[in-house]
């Protein structure tokens, strides 16, 4: 490594998300070979690359330049010091590909795996070297999004997690450490709770989805940026704090399965803006002009973040990091906006390893 940045990185998975991650690192200056079992992806990996820093307004050749693609996953990682896979999430899935991974490897390369919610352990399980996979869960896209978090197993050796943590810096991320491996790590945990009792809400007539989102983005939400929960919850007095909780607690939903209301939509083929209908409906290309939107409002806060100093408590903020926002291009495949990571909304659908329906599609990779 130059400076901790990988001068060699493999991405397994050339999808949305993997696409996205080969962006990142290349913009920082690492050489990036992408494998996806689907031509037709692998194929689409370097004018993916291209569209994102043309909507920046970077100039992209020189980004293109270091993203390359392999046919086969040992010629992807030859000569890489780190290697990030960005498949579907599916754990048989997931535990073939590292087990690929760990045989093709020298011991010293450490194997991330880009997963939004399995335990490292469960892939880690039965590998020679579990010392050097670890989880990098990054968000979709991190081009815009910075946070990674970087999960260690009970296996993962510090070396590899140091390593790692100094890699993703590197490259103008914001990498965290997760100290211990459970379902969903922080932030799925966070959203997804916050999920389940939005959900309930509306099931139990409270209010309507709208309500829900209003409430999210114009409330509460808009101090999120800048202050987190327990930060904010100790400005404001933990006092007060329990005084709400208890009130509140023992109130809240605890349902421990997903959320009927959410099994019943799913069940009617209502799946969100690609059906037409979810929790709200959704008019032909609605999805793409909100996600555009979203996009654009997310650049604008991290490049505000930067000239204002990193009102989020960051030195310098997202733009004085390596990297930076500036080599992060808009995009129109974030998770904002309730989609999950379906750019648009629409493609996303492609999955399996096998490649029968199109290869690592990273829909359900991150974030």
């Amino acid at each position: 490594m130059t400076d901790e940045l990988p001068q060699r990185l493999a991405v397994v998975g050339g999808g949305r998300m993997g696409a996205a991650i080969a962006q990142v690192f290349a913009a920082a200056g690492t050489t990036v070979t992408v494998f996806d079992p689907s031509a037709e992806s692998r194929d689409a990996v370097p004018a993916r690359v291209a569209a994102a820093c043309r909507l920046l307004g970077i100039d992209a050749s020189a980004v293109v330049g270091r993203v390359g693609t392999a046919d086969g996953v040992a010629a992807a990682c030859a000569g890489a010091e780190l290697v990030i896979e960005a498949g579907p999430e599916n754990l048989a899935v997931k535990r073939e590909i590292f087990a690929e991974l760990d045989a093709v490897n020298p011991p010293g390369v450490t194997l991330a795996t880009n997963t939004s919610a399995i335990p490292i352990g469960r892939i880690a399980a039965g590998l020679t070297h579990p010392q050097r996979v670890l989880g990098t869960h990054f968000w979709n896209p991190p081009y815009l999004i910075p946070l990674v978090e970087v999960v260690r197993a009970a296996g993962t050796g510090e070396a590899a997690v140091d390593a790692t943590l100094r890699a993703l810096a590197a490259a103008g991320l914001m990498p965290v450490p997760v100290d211990a491996d459970v379902p969903g790590f922080v932030g799925n945990r966070l959203q997804h709770a916050l999920k389940r009792e939005a959900i309930a809400l509306v099931a139990a007539g409270v209010c309507s989805a709208e309500t829900v989102d209003t409430v999210c983005r114009y409330g509460f939400g808009r101090r999120l940026p800048f202050l987190g929960p327990l930060e904010q919850a100790d400005l404001g007095g933990l006092d007060l704090t329990l005084a709400i909780h208890e009130v509140l607690m023992p109130d809240l939903d605890a349902t421990r399965s997903p959320q009927p209301l959410l099994v019943e939509l799913v069940g009617r083929g209502d799946l969100g803006a690609r059906t037409g209908r979810g929790f709200r409906s959704w008019r032909p290309g609605e999805a793409e002009r909100r996600l555009a939107e979203v996009n654009a409002m997310v650049l604008q806060q991290g490049r505000l973040e930067g000239q204002l100093g990193g009102l989020a408590g960051q030195s310098g903020g997202l733009d004085e990091r390596p990297g930076g926002l500036e080599g992060r291009p808009p995009g129109l495949d974030g998770r904002q906006g309730g989609l999950e990571g379906r750019q648009g909304g629409l493609d996303g659908r492609l999955g399996g390893f096998d490649g029968r329906l199109g290869g690592f599609d990273g829909r359900l990779g991150g974030g």
